[in-house]
């Protein structure tokens, strides 16, 4: 069981960080799916939808565990594993700004506890395909090169030309589904199902 006070206190954590994305980034932001995990989580836990918390899961445990590597890596060796952290370390970013990322931090948690709270449903990977199928094309249709919301224009910071961009985009549509929504199903049935 989930207590009221965690609710409550996630969901008030939750609205501060869309208001500050929101002034500081524009609603676009909120295409990441970490953003959409995090904001997803609290109609999840307040509803206590196992539904909902296993689509959320499904969709960036994964890329989440990865941006968590990453971040404790850059802290702790001072190594770049990946770059999806780079951003954290931009000193031209304000701390306080750079500290609301954190909430990458928490994500991942907070869907285990859910997850492992009220089960995992078989349902949640065809959710999490169809929010795939969903936000990747608004990523790239709403979303710059600029800002790459979740990699629809190349891996990282950097912008791919070896494709046509929407044969680009189908296959980054697949790799999430095979890659990123496959094992993390499979992982989560095998330990909550």
């Amino acid at each position: 069981m989930i207590p009221d006070w965690f609710k409550l206190l996630y969901t008030i954590l939750a609205v501060a960080m869309m208001v500050i994305y929101w002034v500081k980034y524009g609603p676009i932001n909120f295409l990441w799916f970490s953003d959409i995990a995090f904001i997803g989580a609290v109609p999840a836990l307040w509803l206590e939808s196992r539904w909902l918390a296993g689509t959320l899961a499904v969709s960036v445990l994964l890329p989440e565990l990865l941006w968590n590597v990453d971040f404790l890596a850059r802290l702790a060796l001072r190594r770049r594993i990946t770059g999806l952290t780079e951003y954290m370390f931009n000193p031209e970013l304000p701390r306080w700004l750079r500290g609301v990322s954190l909430f990458h931090v928490a994500i991942l948690p907070v869907l285990v506890w859910m997850v492992a709270a009220w089960g995992y449903p078989d349902e949640s990977l065809p959710a999490a395909v169809v929010l795939a199928l969903v936000v990747l094309p608004a990523s790239y249709a709403l979303g710059s090169p600029e800002k790459n919301l979740n990699w629809v224009y190349g891996l990282g910071g950097r912008r791919q030309h070896r494709f046509p961009p929407l044969v680009y985009l189908a296959m980054l549509t697949a790799a999430f589904i095979v890659l990123i929504f496959l094992p993390t199903h499979f992982l989560l049935r095998w330990l909550f199902g």
